[in-house]
């Protein structure tokens, strides 16, 4: 039996104008005024590349991002920057993060921040925060790592664990954010909030724009992208059909078995949103997300023709892999989240005879060029070791 199910459905509608290049010039020139900004590494596979018969692997690695383990401090530092530009009528006056400070600095009262999370996204926005002295509430759902938990804390954020799901989660700071006239700050797209998804969107253009500088010139043939309520995959998809036109790479949309609303509204293509049932449990907890971003999915509709969902071992052994490097391969540390786009390839790759429909759908030979983003490094170590030491998650089913 397969490990993975999978999707193909033709490109459908036009991208939007929204992500485009200038749009991502203008979020990395903001993150460039960011205390700790520096570009993370591409990181270049060739040993494995071999290995698994394409031509070339890239992994542009965000486990270095601000320290954070994450690229998550992208979005929520850009959208707050936006935010409060537009909530105090600072647009076009303040374009660093040292003239926002200065500006949160003069308020006599200051706004107040809340989000759901389940680590990655409320371990950034505390981050922002912290540095502009801003009170932040981040809401966990049940079952949330310890670790990601407590790293939220040690920013200084007030961090608690709900009783429900991810999406109940995000219900619940929505209800608190208008009740006490606090900011919200979610990728989600709910209704009202749209914009505030978009502006997230725009800050995770700066990993895209890095990315394409980094290639200097070569062309990713295959892109594989991650997607939880799919606002980064959704951001990745609208920048590389905008930047590419006609020659876009084949770009394919990986999620969980247990958290699959993506893969479910590409599956019904009736034009509406389907969201995932159940608790979402998965060891891919920043992709354990049950109702899609509206703002996202137009964006992906328009550009991914690949749709996959994959179990737990999937992603544990892109963990491993990545982990582990061939000959001189660069080691690349990620967690389950962050590996799970990797992992499907590799699940194809190695084993071919499995899924020689998928790789010929796919158009995967000895000329493709294959690119991944791993969005977080080890958040929970006590599962990574699991993965990696104990061999968790190895089984087939």
């Amino acid at each position: 039996m397969k490990d993975l199910d999978h999707l193909k459905l033709p490109r459908a509608g036009e991208t939007s104008s929204r992500f485009t290049k200038e749009q991502a010039l203008a979020a990395q020139k903001f993150h460039q005024t960011l205390p700790g900004y520096s570009v993370t590494r591409l990181v270049e596979l060739p040993a494995l590349a071999k290995e698994l018969g394409v031509k070339d692997i890239f992994v542009k690695d965000e486990a270095s991002r601000f320290g954070l383990n994450s690229f998550k401090g992208l979005g929520g530092s850009y959208c707050l920057f936006h935010l409060l530009s537009e909530k105090y009528g600072w647009s076009g006056k303040v374009e660093s993060f040292a003239q926002l400070k200065d500006q949160i600095a003069s308020l006599e009262e200051k706004p107040k921040i809340i989000s759901a999370t389940d680590g990655n996204h409320g371990r950034g926005l505390a981050w922002i925060c912290h540095l502009l002295g801003l009170r932040c509430e981040i809401l966990m759902p049940a079952g949330s790592s310890e670790e990601r938990q407590e790293n939220i804390r040690k920013l200084g954020a007030d961090c608690r664990r709900t009783d429900g799901n991810y999406d109940e989660t995000v219900h619940e700071a929505e209800r608190f954010a208008l009740e006490n006239d606090w900011l919200l700050v979610q990728d989600t797209a709910l209704p009202g909030f749209e914009k505030v998804a978009q502006f997230i969107m725009h800050g995770y253009l700066t990993m895209a724009l890095e990315t394409v500088e980094q290639l200097k010139g070569k062309c990713p043939t295959h892109i594989f992208l991650q997607a939880g309520v799919g606002s980064m995959a959704g951001a990745m998809c609208g920048f590389f059909a905008s930047l590419y036109g006609p020659d876009v790479p084949v770009i394919s949309i990986v999620e969980p078995k247990t958290a699959d609303c993506v893969y479910r509204t590409a599956e019904k293509d009736d034009g509406k949103l389907h969201n995932a049932p159940g608790s979402l449990e998965t060891i891919m907890a920043g992709l354990s997300c049950g109702e899609p971003c509206s703002v996202g999915w137009k964006e992906i509709r328009a550009a991914a023709s690949h749709y996959f969902r994959i179990e737990e071992s999937v992603a544990a052994d892109g963990v491993r892999v990545l982990s582990s490097p061939l000959e001189n391969d660069p080691r690349v540390l990620s967690g389950e989240s962050g590996a799970a786009g990797f992992g499907t390839a590799f699940e194809l790759l190695f084993h071919k005879a499995q899924y020689q429909e998928e790789i010929s759908s796919l158009g995967l030979n000895s000329e493709s060029v294959l690119l991944f983003f791993n969005t977080e490094g080890v958040t929970d170590r006590k599962n990574f070791l699991k993965i990696v030491w104990e061999g968790a998650f190895a089984e087939k089913v």
